[in-house]
């Protein structure tokens, strides 16, 4: 009896600065992609921009895409297993940095773990990882809550929630939050958190405007508030 080979599917960093056309794979993750027929991504124009700086072996309007967001169904994110149970290879692409983090390519992949299918993470950035290592805060001890409640009052009683689990754990808090809410929500922090609460803002991580400042409550209500409209920003706190 013969056993049926599975495809292998390849999860593959894009750079976090949309601007950027430089491939940030390693050589041996590059040469896989480059023979990849079928491709599932957050964004396909984005994806096409990426893959675009690569050197595929055929023009990119003879690769396959389908695109995964919040509004795939169960059976949609099952059929995208298809080319992968007939044996060929598929790539996952998040719109930004490291698929399956923060978005929802983890869906997929839990399928696949379910089919037994390989699944293979690529060397790439992460935005979340990257505003962690350069905070100064702990990197012993972390927790990523995603995004945080639209409401204000819900979000206020989050931010506490938060604080407190920090000064009790010691434990470095990150969220992320849409861009267009971002100085709602940094005014929310510098209004409710405690002075001695050290906060840090990340965003526009690997651009030439990158920006990444950790401070205390206190010492932000001093200082010049950064501009934080339409930016992909990173906020960690320590209580």
């Amino acid at each position: 009896m013969t056993t049926k080979t599975y495809g292998h599917l390849y999860l593959i960093p894009v750079p976090i600065d949309q601007n950027n056309r430089e491939s940030i794979l390693l050589e041996k993750h590059r040469k896989i992609v480059e023979h990849l027929d079928y491709f599932v991504v957050e964004n396909e124009k984005t994806a096409r921009f990426h893959l675009g700086a690569l050197n595929l072996q055929k023009p990119i309007n003879q690769l396959h895409f389908e695109v995964i967001d919040q509004t795939k169904t169960q059976e949609d994110i099952t059929h995208f297993l298809t080319p992968l149970l007939e044996g060929f290879d598929v790539g996952l692409l998040s719109e930004s940095g490291c698929p399956a983090v923060a978005d929802p390519g983890s869906k997929m992949i839990a399928l696949a773990h379910q089919k037994n299918i390989n699944v293979i993470p690529m060397t790439g950035p992460s935005s979340i990882i990257l505003a962690l290592m350069a905070s100064g805060l702990n990197g012993q001890q972390f927790k990523f809550h995603g995004y945080l409640p639209s409401e204000k009052e819900d979000r206020i009683k989050k931010i506490i929630s938060i604080e407190n689990e920090s000064s009790k754990y010691h434990g470095t808090q990150i969220f992320i939050e849409t861009p267009y809410r971002n100085q709602h929500i940094f005014n929310d922090l510098i209004d409710k958190l405690q002075d001695k609460t050290k906060l840090c803002i990340a965003f526009d991580i690997t651009s030439e405007n990158e920006f990444i400042l950790t401070k205390t409550i206190k010492d932000w209500k001093k200082a010049t508030t950064p501009d934080l409209k339409n930016k992909p920003c990173v906020f960690l706190l320590q209580g």
